[in-house]
């Protein structure tokens, strides 16, 4: 499913609080540990913030001892693409 959403960097900023910003817009990211959802264990589906696309069930969270929301599988594999993070010395 094609979801793309199409906005000036000045819609964005005026849509999305600073933290939500920087963390989709700049390639940002939470402390780990921290955020309302790295240990949740509510039953739900967890959406994009910028498209509203359904990307993960809680089903399929598990705890990685990474500090983040980890996932086995998204719900559809179209909507979430991976790329390696070399940033701040990850392999």
């Amino acid at each position: 499913m094609d979801r793309k959403v199409t906005k000036s960097d000045e819609e964005w900023q005026r849509e999305l609080t600073p933290e939500e910003y920087r963390i989709t817009r700049q390639k940002g990211t939470e402390r780990a540990f921290t955020g309302e959802y790295w240990d949740s264990k509510q039953p739900g589906v967890y959406v994009c913030r910028c498209c509203g696309q359904e990307l993960f069930d809680s089903a399929t969270k598990y705890d990685s001892g990474s500090g983040w929301p980890s996932f086995y599988e998204p719900m559809d594999g179209e909507a979430v693409s991976e790329h390696r993070d070399t940033s701040h010395g990850m392999i």
